[in-house]
């Protein structure tokens, strides 16, 4: 999907609306609270390109991988216009990321980044031009408890499990994951119900107070 038709899907959308779009065809949970940005403004959307992270250890086999090498495994040879989820590990308090290792996501022209833990730097986030939503800004170095494990697996962000390849939406209410295999349904059901959303409002200001009275 072109930056040009990522923008024309989204128009007159919001979080809410793909939510409940969400509950009319699925059953599973897909929604996320509100996160944080260095730039609120930005919204973010694309498909997930997933790195979990686990507990700090020395001892396993692949523990000496880092962030680099899974970076460019989650995305693989078309980054662009991809969202990089980052699982927490069950740390969503401590930093998995930062400028500089996230400026990969801009030389590779990705959409943006959804991070279930605190990323430090944000004002120089702020310069990249992608979107940015994490759990919040930190200072310290989080390497020493968690650490980047495995690229391209399903995994839990907010008590919804992202697979790769599934759509991420975030914007300041909060965020949604779509199945890319119903993306269709869902964001023409969502253009249903801000439909049904403007229609109820004409309906409420034309409402006779008096007719609700007992």
């Amino acid at each position: 999907m072109s930056d040009v038709d990522r923008t024309a899907v989204l128009e007159g959308l919001s979080c809410a609306s793909l939510v409940d779009a969400m509950g009319r065809i699925h059953s599973h949970r897909a929604h996320i609270s509100s996160m944080v940005s260095p730039d609120p403004t930005r919204r973010l959307f694309g498909p997930a390109a997933t790195l979990a992270f686990l507990p700090t250890r020395d001892d396993l086999p692949e523990a000496d991988l880092g962030f680099a090498t899974l970076f460019y495994e989650a995305v693989g040879d078309q980054p662009a216009g991809q969202v990089l989820v980052l699982a927490s590990g069950g740390y969503p308090d401590v930093s998995h990321a930062g400028g500089t290792k996230l400026s990969r996501v801009e030389h590779q022209r990705l959409a943006g980044v959804l991070a279930d833990g605190r990323l430090r730097d944000f004002e120089e986030l702020r310069g990249y031009g992608f979107a940015t939503w994490c759990r919040g800004e930190a200072t310290h170095w989080g390497g020493d408890t968690v650490m980047p494990y495995a690229a391209g697996v399903a995994v839990e962000v907010g008590g919804v499990t992202v697979v790769p390849g599934d759509y991420i939406y975030a914007d300041s209410a909060g965020a949604v994951v779509l199945p890319a295999a119903s993306l269709e349904r869902v964001l023409a059901e969502a253009r249903k119900v801000e439909e049904e959303d403007a229609h109820d409002g004409v309906q409420i200001r034309s409402e006779d107070p008096a007719s609700f009275r007992r």
